[in-house]
């Protein structure tokens, strides 16, 4: 068996090893265009911050090694440049000129390469990608060399964060640059707006709904959209992946409505000899089966192996991918799964989502830190889609178990009933997955009602409803929307009489108030009320809400 492998790092490299564990004989090849294989580039910003000091840690593995612990031969600055598929063999090209590698089955994990959108001044010698080794290198001894005191980083995803925070570790004051109207544009948009106040906290400044046109290496600035200029001593593209096809579309492969190689349940392609993996891939995006393009380390690694399995005669399947994710942003993380809100619109799903904002651990106990935990569920049934949630502490772990919920298909019962851990310094004895799931139950089963902050700002610019507020004296003064009815939940039962039995709006701090209001006034007659869901803390995080929000002195 001749199987080669066209791509080194993640899905290639996890191929390779997983093909000579299941078969010893096996002749295995990788081909590699750059000259690293296996490299951490997950790792890359993190090095660039100073947070990974020594460059090999980055490389987890050598070619040297890979032949010396798996005997597979890899092939460095090795470009496939032609997929011969009658006479299954790979046109290559290397320094020495260009030859044929044979093949019995073929693996693609080409991955992606970043996107360099259409800038004037795109080619200044402060202009880079964070996307390989010696991308790294590049910025390493640009920053030694020239001491750049601004940055400007395009893009607002992962890469863009990550890279903002590394240029502030080391002392650079940064900017990020973000086309759409928020950072972080596949989470919900008060998770973008917590995302860039984590940011500045920390002297990073965002600027969204805008884009860089013009880049002046002379001057050390650049031009954004709306003819602003800013500092740029050095410059970081961050603006998306796109998948690398040119290989597979020339050996005349299917390739899907996503813009990825299409695949089926097993990896194999339109040609049952060559199976694909990692960024490249069109997958099926679990929650509700669209087929979309999901470039994140974890699937591809999952890919890699299940392809060589199959390569070699196994009939391992791939179900699909959530698109579970999470970030650092300062001390702050952010991490989502599965759908968000605006997903599920977009998908046409009848979807809701509940909001907490809920201290990660019992409050009696030191250290707790706030946590915003967002669940996204089928009306109908109350099936779980989707999740986010961002804080200091305990996001990625509450965002882990809801992506098993959403894999496995379960619903806010389901989860409301999960036994989790329970120990003062970790969690509450109630977890904040089963709070928001109590909340979302209640509306449910018409308990108590509430509306999204999304839906509330509507409705209030409509005029079709009244706010009433309910948070404490000093909680108000601070802020509040403008011509609402401020009584505090300590007060309510006494001052019944003067709510009037209208369409009502009940805004708490974070939720959890308004709820207690809402089954208040339900049992003192009062029928048209809603509680807002997230409370006040969801309100404010939203650009919708800024026209209807008096701040406090």
């Amino acid at each position: 068996m001749r199987l080669v492998i066209i791509g080194g790092v993640a899905a290639g490299a996890t191929a390779a090893a997983r093909a000579r564990r299941l078969d010893e004989n096996a002749e295995i090849t990788i081909l590699e265009k750059g000259p690293y294989v296996s490299f951490a580039n997950c790792g890359l910003p993190y090095r660039i911050s100073g947070d990974i000091q020594k460059r090999g840690h980055l490389i987890l593995q050598t070619a040297e090694g890979f032949f010396a612990r798996y005997r597979v031969n890899v092939m460095l600055n090795t470009e496939a440049i032609g997929i011969d598929r009658q006479n299954k063999n790979v046109r290559v090209r290397t320094k020495d000129g260009e030859s044929e590698v044979p093949y019995d089955k073929l693996i693609l994990a080409q991955g992606g390469s970043p996107i360099r959108p259409q800038i004037e001044g795109l080619d200044s010698p402060n202009v880079f990608n964070l996307w390989t080794i010696p991308d790294t290198d590049k910025i390493e001894a640009f920053i030694k060399e020239h001491e750049p005191k601004h940055a400007i980083v395009v893009g607002g995803g992962f890469i863009g964060l990550e890279a903002a925070e590394a240029f502030q570790k080391r002392g650079i004051s940064t900017t990020i640059v973000e086309l759409m109207n928020q950072l972080m544009p596949p989470a919900d948009p008060e998770f973008g707006t917590q995302i860039a106040e984590a940011l500045a906290e920390h002297g990073v400044d965002s600027i969204t709904g805008k884009s860089v046109v013009r880049i002046g290496w002379n001057a050390r600035t650049a031009t954004l959209n709306d003819g602003s200029t800013l500092p740029a001593d050095i410059i970081l593209l961050a603006v998306g992946v796109r998948p690398n096809l040119e290989l597979a579309k020339q050996a005349g492969l299917e390739i899907g409505s996503s813009g990825g190689l299409v695949v089926d349940e097993f990896l194999r392609t339109s040609d049952p000899e060559i199976y694909a993996a990692g960024d490249m891939i069109e997958v099926i995006r679990k929650p509700d089966g669209a087929k979309v393009r999901i470039p994140l380390a974890g699937p591809a690694n999952r890919q890699g192996r299940i392809a060589a399995t199959n390569a070699l005669g196994g009939s391992m399947t791939y179900s699909g991918a959530l698109g579970t994710s999470v970030v650092k942003v300062m001390d702050y993380t952010f991490s989502m799964t599965g759908l968000s809100e605006k997903a599920a619109a977009a998908a046409k799903i009848d979807a809701r989502a509940v909001t907490i904002h809920k201290a990660h651990h019992a409050t009696y106990y030191p250290g707790y830190e706030d946590l915003s935990l967002k669940i996204v569920y089928r009306k109908e049934d109350g099936k779980v889609l989707g999740a986010q949630a961002f804080g200091k502490e305990g996001v990625e772990k509450r965002i882990d178990v809801l992506a098993v919920a959403v894999y496995a298909g379960l619903t806010l019962q389901n989860v409301a009933e999960l036994d989790l851990s329970y120990a003062p310094p970790y969690s509450s004895a109630n977890d904040p997955m089963q709070m928001a799931s109590f909340a979302a139950l209640n509306d449910m089963q018409g308990f108590s009602k509430f509306v999204s902050a999304q839906e509330a700002i509507a409705l209030i610019k409509q005029g079709s409803a009244k706010v009433l507020d309910v948070r404490t004296y000093v909680e108000y003064l601070n802020g509040h929307i403008k011509d609402s009815m401020h009584i505090p939940l300590d007060e309510l039962r006494d001052r019944i009489e003067e709510i009037p039995d209208e369409n009502l709006l009940i805004v708490s701090k974070a939720g959890f108030e308004g709820h207690l209001a809402y089954r208040q006034l339900s049992q003192h007659g009062r029928n048209a009320i809603r509680y807002i869901t997230g409370g006040y803390m969801s309100l404010r995080l939203l650009k919708e809400a800024q026209n209807i929000i008096e701040e406090g002195e």
